[in-house]
């Protein structure tokens, strides 16, 4: 359930409504994150407010990934509707006009936290802007205390992340626009 501020190109998981807790019974509501650490902003690169901003365009909710009835997404639905035919390529409905091209066969959703550590372990970033940015608490409590993260650290991370996407842009017949996307998905 996170929100996303347009004018600091963030996203936030907010302390009080940071999370969508899906009861076994009963409906969807927002609550608190698991623990402490997970609320926090996340600053994103370029390329990823102006898709955000170009998707929150398309409908009304306060959030950015509804249903198209505007509603919450319960996250069995959202991997069936979205997650899986982008991941595998397969779309679930029949006669689809279009197929997308797999992206990454088989990838689960936690993998893209996987992946965002790895990027970030190979470019140089510091624990604790690693921990920081994915929520995590550090084990060494010292470290976790007495360490923050500099402008320039969090400013070079942005960087690095609009790089990597530039160079994958250029080097992919793939369409990056979002409304090609919509077309395909």
């Amino acid at each position: 359930m996170h929100l996303f501020d347009d004018d600091k190109g963030k996203i936030i998981v907010d302390p009080d409504v940071g999370c969508l807790h899906e009861p076994n019974k009963g409906p969807m509501f927002p609550g608190p994150p698991k623990t402490d650490s997970s609320v926090r902003d996340v600053s994103l690169p370029p390329f990823l407010v102006r898709l955000l901003r170009t998707h929150l365009a398309t409908h009304k909710h306060r959030h950015v990934f509804v249903t198209p009835d505007s509603a919450l997404h319960r996250r069995s639905n959202f991997a069936r509707r979205a997650f899986r035919p982008a991941a595998d390529g397969k779309v679930y409905v029949p006669n689809a006009p279009l197929r997308p091209r797999a992206v990454k066969p088989g990838l689960k959703f936690h993998g893209l936290r996987h992946s965002h550590k790895t990027w970030m372990i190979a470019d140089g970033i510091p624990e604790i802007a690693q921990a920081l940015r994915l929520g995590h608490e550090l084990k060494d409590k010292v470290q976790e205390t007495y360490s923050h993260v500099a402008v320039a650290v969090e400013e070079r991370l942005i960087e690095l992340l609009q790089a990597r996407w530039e160079k994958v842009v250029a080097s992919s017949t793939t369409p990056t626009d979002l409304s090609t996307w919509r077309r395909v998905i």
